[in-house]
């Protein structure tokens, strides 16, 4: 099942696409104090350059998934790309924490842009079955990999050449893209010409940032506002001729239990890297360089995950594969509840068990990734690549000050901790047994996988 000239230039764009935001939100996070310093930003103001780029991140995936479905994938990313260069320029020159915001507002929309424009280029380049889970496999496997990456060479590069390099490293891999798109990619857009429903990408897109907002900020005014306008999009969607997200794709058990499984784990990794980081540097008080090495060196190991799990699923089928691997997450983050000071034992328990995590997860996004991209035709991938990057986005937003919330009603940092990665071990687990049920194929039906793997030709 090897693949064609043409179809490793493709996957060679659009997955470097996808490692360079990867990298680049990895690298910024470790830049973060000295980039905030360097503009006028106390640390008490810190977060809003992540919450400056995860609003729009969040908030305009789903509407820019499905605007490439109706205007053309590859405009999109390209447009993506620009807006990015464009945006990393801005901030690597910023003076003052006004620019920067800007800057990293910018960056978030480019992200909703490029992110499902490339994921659903990807699955109509990629026929349904073993070829496509290969595929988002390596996918990620990439992703994966640019965040460790980022997390291992984004402390040595500011310190080198200082936090604005965080931002430039972005614009000449961005011009690379922009450049080979055009002589390796087709565009795609659906066949019919269809209006875009205003009413609710309006309410979609307000209700997400309402709520994403309202999680970061805990603001409870922010939160009736996003429940109510989400509730409304419901209401359009039902009545539109036209609707931006149609209730029958929402309705699909897989794209429903697989976008579920998307959220949960996005939402419960990163909280546990963000809450054991703490521990590290504040408990065990080692420095940035030490906890990117403890993260940094299994998270270089889980990259065979990515390509493990998509030919696995290619054979076996994306059910059993998510489920095992979501387990796997939740299981190797038992035992970090029982962390405590000693430095010796508590290495001896994190490194292996972030080796174990890790894998898990990275076999976890393609299993879900997988699941809920399957079954639907090629005009509507937009929407469900746009669904699943929205439940990344969103969790990644909202997970970390969900558990951080939960850490911060003990008294203890380190029963904190304890408190909220228990937490984290039974959502993911509570996940794999509600969604193993719903995901069972129907009587008769053989998972996508098996099925694409017969001949078009067979009779």
């Amino acid at each position: 099942m090897d693949f064609t000239n043409r179809e490793r230039l493709v996957l060679l764009v659009l997955l470097g696409a996808g490692f360079m935001l990867s990298v680049d939100f990895s690298i910024l996070n470790v830049a973060l104090p000295e980039a905030g310093a360097g503009v006028g930003l106390g640390a008490d103001q810190l977060p809003w350059i992540t919450t400056a780029y995860a609003l729009p991140a969040a908030g305009f995936t789903l509407l820019f998934g499905r605007l490439g479905d109706l205007l053309g994938r590859r405009r999109l990313l390209m447009s993506g790309m620009v807006l990015l260069a464009g945006a990393s320029l801005v901030g690597g020159f910023a003076s003052g924490p006004e620019t920067m915001l800007t800057a990293r507002a910018l960056q978030g929309f480019a992200t909703a842009m490029a992110i499902p424009s490339a994921l659903s280029l990807l699955t109509t380049t990629f026929a349904e079955g073993p070829r496509r889970a290969r595929v988002l496999g390596l996918n990620g496997a990439l992703l994966s990999g640019g965040f460790t990456v980022g997390a291992l060479v984004g402390g040595g590069l500011v310190t080198v050449l200082g936090w604005r390099a965080a931002f430039f490293v972005n614009v000449p891999v961005a011009l690379a893209v922009l450049i080979a798109t055009p002589f390796v990619i087709g565009e795609s857009r659906a066949e019919r010409r269809t209006r875009l429903d205003v009413p609710g990408a309006v309410t979609v897109t307000g209700g997400l940032l309402a709520v994403v907002y309202a999680v970061m900020e805990r603001h409870l005014v922010s939160a009736v506002v996003g429940v109510l306008l989400l509730a409304a999009f419901w209401v359009i969607e039902l009545r539109s001729p036209a609707p931006l997200a149609s209730l029958r794709v929402l309705r699909r058990a897989t794209v429903k239990w697989g976008n579920l499984a998307c959220f949960v784990v996005f939402a419960m990794e990163p909280a546990m890297i963000f809450l054991t980081t703490l521990y590290l540097q504040r408990v065990l008080g080692y420095g940035p360089l030490g906890t990117g090495l403890i993260f940094g060196i299994p998270g270089l190991a889980s990259v065979a995950a990515g390509v493990l799990a998509g030919r696995v699923i290619g054979r076996f089928g994306a059910r059993p594969v998510l489920a095992v691997s979501m387990a796997v997450q939740g299981l190797a983050t038992l035992p970090l509840v029982f962390l405590g000071t000693h430095r010796a034992a508590a290495l001896a328990i994190l490194v292996p068990a972030l080796f174990i995590g890790f894998f898990g997860h990275v076999a976890a996004i393609v299993g879900a990734t997988v699941t809920a991209t399957s079954g639907l035709p090629n005009d509507e991938q937009g929407l469900a690549t746009g669904l699943t990057s929205m439940s990344q986005q969103v969790a990644i937003t909202v997970g970390i000050p969900l558990l951080s919330a939960v850490a911060a009603t003990q008294a203890s940092q380190l029963a904190g901790m304890h408190l909220a990665l228990g937490l984290n071990v039974v959502l993911t687990l509570g996940t794999v047994a509600l969604i193993w049920p719903r995901l069972r194929p129907r009587t008769g039906h053989r998972p996508p996988a098996v099925r694409e793997a017969v001949p078009a030709n067979a009779t």
